[in-house]
């Protein structure tokens, strides 16, 4: 017996780069590392890197190919995260994607009126409110940073407004190095212990490099302190063409392959078999304007292009979509989030995060945030791709209903119409008649009722009061030690 297909199912994929093209990235990369270098400001690090076999002359470290090749034999190729209840959440490995919010931006539009103002600690707690409602969001950043309290303590605030409002893994960047401690202290309260913590992360952490080649001593301080506690990290090194890395897309892969290598050697070199991400942020300078965009196709082809780079050596990948350069829930939106969601999909990478930017990053949108939602369960049902065997063939099904006929009474209906297709709780698909009974209400105005609806109605799994007063205390002392105010 001839099979003409051994299995049932094949994802659709996208592929940038030929292997030569990935070839001569990496080669290039390498070169890079040894005959450039990086300005390491963090003297620790230097004389550690020196030790590996580097060349250190002043702040300025040249990586030999050796040392990569060898912390590259020692990160893992993937890593398992974890919920807040110590549930399975994210395979980080492969081709699995898992999409999250976005961080830092400084202003929020309210999820209540619409309205743009600075970010608040009451915002923060809203988005992940939003997020743990959210089916397609596997993990959540806190969503801006709070302009309402001091900025060296900002980060503990973000942490405990984010992790009582979902039970989704975190996903956090850490103002300082004693602020990532601290998160780390209040998450091990949550999770039951720093060993229970290491045992289920739910948190991972964010650091970035100054690009060009700059690692400044805080960025490896916090590098080593996830390295130290064995907790998973992503490196973001954040790479602007033509402004912080060349002006193309080829230079400015490099470049990132580079540092985000170097980010490798740095958390390997401290703590063999540390989880890490060989990961980056493909950013576009819009010279016209002299701004940074998120919406240009230009940054998911560059993303969609490192992450193969990346997959090349069997390291988790970290990419940005769900985001967009329009001020308000328009078409553009649409158009720039649904975009980079479903090309950074068919890519394969890993964590896909700054689902619910507006305005340049400016702006975190828990209504961009739901329309986000939306293309990503378009995107996953796509994804799933089309199932081959006998009974989806339906040749019997076919020959019963017969020339003239009609499936709607048959069983078989019945059984895979529900599953076959994907179901939008926001997409209208009424009549012209119904959608104008019903108030002529367009997307924007649906995901406004929906938020409403969330705010009043969705109620996340509280923590023990033991552990909110534990958490509670370590921030409160954390933010009199970070800003010289009283305890």
């Amino acid at each position: 017996m001839i099979h003409s297909a051994s299995i049932e199912r094949q994802s659709p994929y996208l592929k940038i780069l030929t292997d030569d093209q990935i070839h001569e990235i990496r080669r290039a990369a390498f070169d890079i590392m040894a005959t450039v270098g990086f300005d390491v400001l963090h003297a620790d690090a230097r004389q550690m890197l020196k030790r590996a076999g580097a060349v250190v002359r002043g702040d300025r470290v040249k990586v030999p190919e050796f040392i990569v090749r060898q912390c590259l034999t020692t990160a893992p190729r993937g890593f398992t995260v974890y919920d807040r209840q110590g549930h399975r959440a994210l395979e980080v490995e492969g081709r699995k994607s898992y999409y999250g919010t976005n961080p830092a931006s400084p202003n929020t539009m309210d999820a209540l009126t619409g309205e743009i103002h600075p970010t608040t600690v009451t915002d923060i707690a809203c988005g992940a409110q939003v997020a743990d409602y959210c089916e397609n969001i596997s993990w959540v950043m806190p969503m801006g940073s709070c302009q309402d309290v001091p900025a060296h303590s900002a980060d503990l605030h973000e942490f405990v407004a984010t992790v009582t409002h979902t039970t989704k893994p975190i996903i956090f960047i850490g103002y300082s190095a004693r602020g990532t401690e601290l998160v780390y202290e209040m998450a091990a309260e949550v999770a039951g212990g720093m060993d229970a913590l290491r045992e289920k992360p739910f948190v991972i952490l964010y650091p970035e490099p100054i690009s060009p080649l700059v690692f400044p001593d805080e960025v490896v301080d916090r590098l080593f302190l996830a390295a130290d506690l064995f907790m998973p990290q992503v490196p973001g090194p954040a790479v602007q063409l033509g402004a912080t890395g060349p002006a193309t897309l080829a230079g400015v892969i490099t470049q990132i392959t580079a540092e985000s290598l170097m980010c490798l050697v740095l958390a390997q070199l401290r703590n063999p078999g540390c989880p890490v991400c060989l990961s980056g942020n493909v950013q576009i300078l819009d010279m016209r304007t002299g701004t940074f965009g998120v919406g240009f196709p230009e940054m998911s082809l560059g993303i969609a292009a490192q992450a193969e780079v990346a997959q090349s050596f069997g390291l988790p990948t970290w990419g940005y979509a769900g985001c967009s350069d329009a001020k308000t829930l328009d078409a553009q939106a649409g158009l720039e989030s649904g975009f980079s969601i479903l090309s950074q999909g068919l890519a394969g990478l890993n964590l896909i995060h700054d689902v619910g930017y507006l305005d340049m990053a400016m702006v975190s949108s828990p209504a961009q945030l739901l329309l986000g939602n939306e293309a990503i369960g378009m995107t996953k049902r796509f994804l799933e791709g089309i199932t081959i065997n006998q009974d989806t063939l339906a040749r019997q099904i076919i020959a019963a209903v017969g020339p003239g006929g009609h499936f709607l009474q048959q069983r078989h209906t019945l059984d895979h119409f529900r599953a076959e297709l994907w179901q939008s709780e926001l997409l209208t698909r009424q009549p012209y008649g119904i959608w104008q009974a019903a108030g002529s209400k367009d997307m924007a105005e649906r995901i406004q009722d929906k938020l409403i609806e969330i705010v009043e109605t969705h109620r996340v799994p509280s923590l023990p009061q033991e552990v909110i007063a534990a958490v509670e205390r370590l921030r409160r002392d954390g933010e009199a030690e970070l800003t010289g105010g009283p305890k």
